[in-house]
C-alpha cells in the first residue's frame, strides 16, 4: 500500500517499511507516532483521494533517531558601512520508520 501524508507542513510519499526524515523533532526516540493527515492512498488498483484528507486512514510509525540536519548559514551584509554578520543553525530531524498504513476504527 502506498500513501501520501502531510507532516510538519510538508507532503511525504510513504510505504510500509521505509525510513522517512522529517524536518522537526516530533517525539522522543522509540515512541510510536500516528499521522492522521493522509492526502492520497493506493491499494493495488484502488486509489483514494482526500478532500483534503482521506477519512478513516492513518499511518503509524516509530521514531528511530533524532539528529540535527545540515548547517544553514545566515550571512547579513550591507555595503559601504562595514556591516557583516554571520550566523548559523542546524535544524532538528526525526528519522521515522513507517510500520503500517491502516484503516482507523
Amino acid at each position: 500500500m502506498f500513501a501520501i501524508i502531510e507532516a510538519s507542513g510538508k507532503q511525504y510519499p510513504v510505504e510500509t517499511g521505509i525510513f522517512l526524515a522529517l524536518d522537526s523533532w516530533i517525539a522522543p526516540e522509540g515512541e510510536q507516532v500516528t499521522f492522521d493527515r493522509v492526502l492520497l492512498a493506493q491499494d493495488g488498483e484502488k486509489i483514494l483521494v482526500g478532500k483534503p484528507y482521506v477519512e478513516g486512514l492513518r499511518v503509524r510509525g516509530t521514531v528511530m533517531q533524532l539528529r540535527k540536519g545540515k548547517k544553514v548559514v545566515v550571512f547579513k551584509y550591507k555595503p559601504k558601512v562595514n556591516y557583516r554578520k554571520k550566523q548559523g543553525h542546524r535544524k532538528g530531524v526525526s528519522i521515522v520508520r513507517i510500520d503500517q498504513i491502516e484503516v482507523a476504527k
